[in-house]
């Protein structure tokens, strides 16, 4: 039976240095109304989809590995959670924030946004909060490579794409992890 590996980005806890430019590329990657802003204009959270961990003499960003049959896949109620082209993806609309996903990802990549909805109730805007998972997307729909990976100073970070299944695998067991 062949093997196969979906894509994710690989780090280097050699390599990194704790700066957290990938988590300012990832959160200003995804920002929904795609506008800019510098600090102290910006109303949103700056939510990244990676979280950098520090542990005294080393450093590493956890993110989705993008797990070839991954739990969070099989545990969604409703489908919102698909493998598609060597990638892990949450259709965030149709998430309903049960926090199965969250609850059975193995490396904690899967975190809870809130969502607002405006609803109109007898004249007044009422806002209606709920939650919705959120993970690394590779950066799929803005093309190129992950904003991670390009911010990266260090070259701390690495797509590693599916068909380079073999090629990575002993560099995975040579590194010092957390």
């Amino acid at each position: 039976m062949e093997e196969h590996v979906n894509s994710f980005v690989m780090a280097n806890s050699n390599k990194c240095i704790g700066c957290r430019a990938c988590e300012i590329a990832c959160a200003a990657k995804h920002r929904k109304n795609n506008s800019g802003g510098t600090v102290g204009t910006m109303n949103n959270e700056v939510v990244p989809r990676l979280f950098l961990v520090k542990k005294e003499s080393m450093a590493m960003p956890i993110q989705c590995r993008h797990c070839t049959e991954a739990f969070c896949v099989n545990v969604c109620p409703v489908k919102a959670i698909v493998e598609n082209h060597g990638s892990v993806f949450i259709q965030e609309d149709k998430c309903i924030g049960c926090k199965n996903c969250m609850l059975v990802c193995a490396v904690g990549a899967v975190n809870l946004l809130p969502r607002i909805e405006s609803q109109v109730s007898k004249g007044r805007i009422k806002p209606k909060v709920s939650a919705v998972a959120y993970k690394c997307d590779l950066c799929i729909e803005e093309g190129g490579k992950p904003a991670c990976i390009e911010e990266c100073s260090q070259g701390a970070l690495k797509l590693v794409k599916c068909e380079e299944n073999e090629d990575y695998s002993g560099e995975l067991n040579t590194k010092k992890t957390l």
